[in-house]
């Protein structure tokens, strides 16, 4: 039961969090080390299925003040194939990249009729000095969406836990101004408890259906005298589906219990 879960759980992941992995070899080129390169400001970041043809992404690539390097370029792959292709020359920095879904799958010998939804490619920069290989710190993944349909948002709800330990409907509804926003109601009530405040609100964002959830409190009292039960999280928006995969942070008056993964998909 939620009310014997140990608050002591933080700890246990602050010091997963600090730990360093030391021995991990990335097979295509070092990682993050000396002048490597960043990724940031896409917009947009998804291909929409049934407009490949029209479909691109735009981001901006830049280097570190002070850097040298002999060659700089972006690199493809696709879904788990770890193999990277050569796409496009950067010749300078800071530099705005726009790619097409054509010339993606085409790096790849691929026709954009291969692509599916739910598929995804993940873009990379990479800088090349006196024969080593540095990549950008992060990729940019970019899934293959189905068009963003307000009703599939939307409705009747089943969410999901194993960690948790809850199984049960909650009702989504989108806000009146903003298809975009959504209120989560039920959540507390999953656990029996009276759900007297709310909703927790979801905010999909349009450019690559990643959806935030800002701290909300739901239940005022809760269980061995604790008040204030509140979810905030993080996750995604299957857009051809409907499903909606989070990580809710759940927490009461006297601490956190953890985050715990959610799964709702529609009744």
């Amino acid at each position: 039961m939620k009310k014997y879960k140990i608050f002591g759980l933080i700890f246990s992941l602050v010091l997963l969090l600090s730990a360093c992995e030391t021995d991990v070899v990335d097979p295509a080129g070092i990682r993050g080390v000396g002048f490597a390169g960043t990724i940031t400001d896409a917009n947009p970041a998804i291909f929409v299925d049934g407009d490949l043809d029209i479909s691109y992404v735009q981001f901006t690539v830049d280097v570190q003040e002070g850097a040298v390097y002999d060659d700089a370029y972006i690199v493809v792959s696709y879904n788990s194939v770890s193999q990277r292709t050569r796409i496009k020359d950067v010749s300078s920095f800071p530099a705005e990249i726009n790619i097409t879904a054509e010339e993606a799958a085409a790096a790849l010998g691929m026709s954009i009729n291969d692509v599916a939804s739910e598929d995804y490619f993940v873009f990379e920069l990479e800088l090349v000095a006196d024969g080593k290989v540095t990549r950008s710190n992060a990729g940019l993944t970019v899934r293959v969406v189905c068009p963003f349909d307000p009703a599939l948002a939307v409705g009747s709800y089943n969410a999901v836990s194993a960690g948790w330990a809850v199984n049960g409907n909650v009702t989504l509804e989108a806000d009146e101004d903003d298809p975009y926003t959504i209120k989560v109601y039920g959540l507390a009530a999953l656990d029996g408890l009276d759900e007297d405040q709310g909703p927790l609100v979801m905010h999909i964002n349009p450019l690559n259906f990643e959806v935030t959830a800002p701290r909300a409190v739901l239940a005022t009292e809760v269980w061995l005298g604790y008040t204030d039960l509140a979810y905030q999280g993080f996750g995604e928006f299957n857009s051809c589906t409907g499903a909606y995969e989070m990580s809710f942070t759940i927490t009461v008056s006297a601490g956190s219990y953890g985050a715990y993964n959610f799964t709702l998909t529609r009744n």
